[in-house]
C-alpha cells in the first residue's frame, strides 16, 4: 500500500487512491481516518499529475514566451522538488528511518503524510497559476505575459512564506524572460522572434509610425516615462540601421557589453526605481554616442523655428500671401462657372476645389514671398526649408492620423480637434497645412505633434484671414470716400453728389460693424499671438538653447514690467560699494563661463516639445467649444458680411455704368438685385454683432469657471517628468489669461451695447 501511494505520489496514478464509493468493499478493511489520509494523498497527486501534463502544453504549445518560461520553471524546480521529496521519503522508510518507521517495522500512514502536508498548499497555488494560463488561452485571448507577471508580484504579498517564496521564483524566472525580450529591443532595436505578439512593441500597422507602445502589455512597475523611453531607444536604433551606421548603435560593443552588464545586475523582483534608472542611462547613453551625431540640437531648433514662423503664424506675410492667393483661385474658379452672383449665403460651397488647385495656391504663395526678398544676396534658408517641409492639401485626400492622448490632452480634447470646423475657412472645403519631415527628425516631433499644429494653423489662420478681408473692404475707396464737387458743377454732378451720399447713408452701419468686428479681430490675434504663443515660444526655446528668457524673470510680473520690490531694490544697492559690485558681477560672469548648457536628448526634447504643444492648445482656448463655436460662427458670418459689400460695390458699378453711360444689361435688375443685397446685408451685419457679444459673453463665462481657471493654472505647473533634475525640466510656465484679453475688449465699449443697437 506504501508502495502504491508513493508511486501515484510521484505521478503515476494508482486504482487504489482513486476508488469510488461503489467499490466501498475494497476498503473495508481501511478506517475512515486511513481513508482521510488517502484522500489528501489521492489529492495531491491529482494535482500532481495536471501539473505535469499541463505544463507541458503550455511551455511547448503557448504564444507567450514568458508564460512558456513560468511552467517550465514550474516543470523543472518544484515539481521535480516534490518528486525528489518523494524519494527521499522513499529512501527513509527503506533505511528504517526512527521518524518514519515504528516498532516491528510498522511505518504510519499519518507520519508519511505528515512529511507531504507542507506541499500541499504549495501544489494548490501551482494549480491556480497553471489554470489562470490555461483559461486565458480557452477564451480564444492568449494570456499575456504581463498579466501574469502582475499576478505573480501580487502573490507576493499573499502572507504565506511558502507560498510566497514559491512566487518569488516564478517571478524571477517570469521577469527574467522579459528582460531578455527588452534587452534586445533597447540594445539593438530588434523585437523577439519568439514571442514577439506578447511583447509591448509592436509594428504599427500605418505608415506614419514604425513602431506603436501596447501600454495594457506592460507590467505593473513599468512607469509611463520608462516605457516611452523604451519605444524611443529601440526606434532610435532601428533610425541608425535604416541610415547604415549600425556598428554605432551604443557607441560599439564596448558600451552594448556595459549596458548588458547593467541590465544583468539587476536584482529580482524588478524593481521601478532601478529599472527606470537602468533605461535612463541607455537611453542617455545611446544619446551622448549617436543620436547628437545623426541629429544635432541646431537641427532641431531649426525645424521648430520653422514651425513657430509658418505654423503658428510668425511670419505675418506668409498669412496674407496664403489668404490672397486662396481667394484668387475661388473668384477664378466663379468666373469660369459663371457663377459671380452671391445669391446664396452658401453660394462658396458649391465650387468644387481640387487637390492640385490648392498645391497651387501653395505654389504661387511660395513665389510670392520669394518675390518679397527682392535683390537681397542672403538666401532665406527657412523659406527654402519651409518649401521642401509643408504642403497644403484637402484633409480628404490625406490619410487620417489619429492624435495621441496622454497627459495634457485628453480624448474629449482629442475629438475636439479632429472635428475642428476652421479648416473649412481657406477654401470652404476642409483644407489645412500639412508637414511631412524626414528622419530623423520625426523622432522628436511625432505625426500627432504634427496634426496638432496643422489644427493650432487653421484656427490662427482663420482669424487672421478675416481680419484681412475685413481691412481690404477699405481699399474699395468708391464704396469709402467721396470728394465735393468743384464750385460751378454741373447739374449732373449734384445727382453723382446727392447718389454717392444716399449710398454712404445706407452704408454706415455696415462700416460700423466692420470697425467693430476689426477692433474685436485685432485684439484677439494680438493677445493670442503677442501674449500666447510668443510667450510661450520664448519660453520653450530658452529652455532648448538653456538661455534665460526675458519673461521668466524673477523680479518681473505677467506685463513683463519691474514690480515695487525690485525698484526697492535697486535702489537700495545704489548707496552699496561699487567694488564690491564689480567683484560680483565679475564672478557672475566667470560662473556663467564656466556653466555648461544643459544638452537634451532627443526624447527628452520630444516628451518637452508635445507638453509645449499641448499646453498650447488650452492657452489658444482650442479646448473650449463654448468659445470656439461661436467664434466659428462669427467668423462666417463675417466672411457673408464681406461677400455681401463686394456684391454691393459691383452693383453700384453696373448701375452707374447703365445710369451715366447707358450700358444695359437686360438679363440683369441691378435695383432689384440692390434690394435684395441691402436686405442681406443687414440681416448679415446683426449676426456679426450678436456674434461679437455672444464670443465675449463665451469669455467672461471661462473668466468665472472655476474648473477652467484650476486647469489652466494647472497646466502652468507641469512638467515633462522626464528623469532630470528639477532644473532641467521643461516647464511652461504661466502665461496669459482670459482676462487680460477681455480687459481689452471692455475698453472697446465704445463700439456699444445690447441696448443702444450700436447706433
Amino acid at each position: 500500500m506504501l508502495h502504491e501511494i508513493l508511486l501515484s505520489l510521484s505521478g503515476h496514478p494508482s486504482p487504489l487512491l482513486r476508488s469510488t464509493d461503489d467499490d466501498s468493499h475494497a476498503r473495508a478493511g481501511i478506517s475512515p481516518p486511513e481513508r482521510q489520509l488517502l484522500a489528501s494523498a489521492a489529492h495531491l497527486s491529482d494535482i500532481h499529475v495536471k501539473l505535469l501534463t499541463y505544463t507541458s502544453q503550455i511551455s511547448s504549445a503557448h504564444p507567450s514566451a514568458i508564460c512558456r518560461a513560468v511552467a517550465a520553471a514550474i516543470s523543472s524546480v518544484h515539481l521535480a522538488a516534490f518528486q525528489r521529496k518523494v524519494l527521499e521519503v522513499e529512501e527513509s522508510i527503506l533505511k528504517d528511518d526512527p521518524e518514519l518507521v515504528g516498532a516491528y517495522n510498522i511505518v504510519p500512514l499519518t507520519a508519511v503524510m505528515g512529511e507531504f502536508k507542507q506541499w500541499t498548499r504549495r501544489m494548490e497555488w501551482l494549480w491556480e497559476v497553471v489554470q489562470y494560463m490555461l483559461a486565458r488561452e480557452k477564451d480564444s485571448a492568449a494570456c499575456q505575459g504581463a498579466d501574469l507577471i502582475n499576478r505573480l508580484r501580487k502573490e507576493l504579498q499573499s502572507g504565506y512564506q511558502d507560498v510566497a517564496d514559491t512566487a518569488l521564483s516564478l517571478v524571477t524566472m517570469a521577469e527574467t524572460a522579459w528582460l531578455k525580450q527588452v534587452s534586445a529591443w533597447v540594445l539593438y532595436g530588434r523585437l523577439p522572434d519568439f514571442g514577439g505578439d506578447d511583447f509591448f512593441v509592436q509594428k504599427s500597422q500605418t505608415a506614419e509610425e514604425d513602431f506603436v507602445l501596447l501600454r495594457e502589455r506592460l507590467p505593473s512597475f513599468v512607469a509611463p516615462t520608462t516605457a516611452s523611453s523604451m519605444l524611443f531607444i529601440g526606434k532610435s536604433l532601428n533610425h541608425v540601421r535604416v541610415m547604415g551606421d549600425m556598428n554605432a548603435g551604443l557607441g560599439g560593443l564596448r558600451h552594448v557589453s556595459s549596458k548588458l552588464k547593467e541590465l544583468g545586475n539587476l536584482s529580482f523582483p524588478l524593481n521601478g526605481v532601478t529599472f527606470s534608472r537602468t533605461i535612463t542611462s541607455i537611453r542617455l547613453s545611446l544619446s551622448e554616442n549617436t543620436l547628437q551625431k545623426i541629429l544635432p540640437l541646431a537641427r532641431v531648433v531649426e525645424i521648430l523655428q520653422l514651425f513657430r514662423e509658418f505654423f503658428l503664424l510668425g511670419r505675418g506675410e506668409f498669412a496674407l500671401a496664403l489668404t490672397h492667393e486662396a481667394d484668387e483661385k475661388i473668384r477664378h474658379r466663379w468666373r469660369r462657372a459663371g457663377n459671380l452672383a452671391y445669391e446664396k449665403d452658401d453660394g462658396l460651397k458649391n465650387v468644387t476645389v481640387k487637390d492640385g488647385e490648392v498645391a497651387a495656391v501653395l505654389n504661387r504663395t511660395w513665389a510670392v514671398l520669394a518675390s518679397m526678398q527682392g535683390q537681397h544676396a542672403d538666401e532665406d534658408e527657412s523659406l527654402e526649408l519651409a518649401r521642401d517641409v509643408l504642403r497644403l492639401q484637402l484633409t480628404k485626400s490625406r490619410p487620417p492620423i489619429p492624435m495621441s492622448g496622454g497627459k495634457g490632452l485628453g480624448p474629449d480634447a482629442i475629438r475636439l480637434l479632429d472635428s475642428s470646423p476652421f479648416r473649412n475657412m481657406l477654401f470652404s472645403v476642409p483644407a489645412a497645412v500639412f508637414a511631412d519631415l524626414p528622419s530623423p527628425l520625426d523622432m522628436v516631433i511625432s505625426p500627432s505633434d504634427l496634426q496638432i499644429y496643422s489644427c493650432i494653423n487653421s484656427y490662427l489662420l482663420s482669424l487672421r484671414r478675416a481680419h484681412i478681408r475685413l481691412t481690404d473692404l477699405w481699399k474699395i475707396t468708391s464704396l469709402r470716400r467721396h470728394h465735393p464737387a468743384p464750385p460751378g458743377a454741373g447739374e449732373h454732378a449734384a445727382l453723382l453728389r446727392q447718389r454717392w451720399s444716399a449710398r454712404s447713408v445706407a452704408l454706415r452701419s455696415s462700416w460700423t460693424t466692420a470697425s467693430a468686428a476689426i477692433f474685436f479681430l485685432g485684439e484677439t490675434e494680438a493677445y493670442l499671438q503677442t501674449e500666447i504663443v510668443e510667450g510661450m515660444w520664448e519660453t520653450f526655446s530658452a529652455w532648448l538653447t538653456g538661455t534665460e528668457s526675458r519673461r521668466d524673470g524673477p523680479n518681473t510680473n505677467r506685463s513683463g514690467a519691474a514690480t515695487p520690490a525690485a525698484n526697492a531694490g535697486r535702489q537700495e544697492s545704489e548707496d552699496e560699494d561699487l567694488f564690491l559690485d564689480d567683484w560680483d558681477s565679475q564672478t557672475q560672469r566667470q560662473a556663467a563661463k564656466t556653466s555648461k548648457k544643459p544638452a537634451h536628448d532627443p526624447q527628452t526634447l520630444s516628451a518637452a516639445h508635445t507638453l509645449y504643444l499641448r499646453t498650447l492648445v488650452h492657452r489658444l482656448l482650442l479646448t473650449q467649444p463654448s468659445f470656439t463655436d461661436p467664434l466659428y460662427t462669427l467668423l462666417v458670418h463675417i466672411d457673408h458680411l464681406v461677400a455681401h459689400v463686394q456684391r454691393l460695390h459691383s452693383i453700384f458699378t453696373s448701375i452707374d455704368l447703365e445710369t451715366d453711360a447707358g450700358v444695359v444689361d437686360a438679363f440683369v435688375d441691378p435695383n432689384r438685385e440692390q434690394r435684395e443685397v441691402m436686405g442681406l446685408l443687414r440681416g448679415v451685419e446683426d449676426k456679426v454683432r450678436k456674434g461679437i457679444e455672444g464670443v465675449v459673453e463665451a469669455l467672461r463665462n471661462l473668466e468665472n469657471n472655476s474648473d477652467f481657471l484650476a486647469e489652466w493654472e494647472s497646466q502652468g505647473t507641469m512638467t515633462d517628468d522626464d528623469d532630470m533634475s528639477d532644473g532641467q525640466r521643461y516647464a511652461p510656465g504661466r502665461i496669459g489669461g482670459v482676462n487680460r484679453l477681455l480687459m481689452k475688449l471692455d475698453f472697446g465699449s465704445w463700439l456699444g451695447n445690447r441696448t443702444d443697437g450700436w447706433e
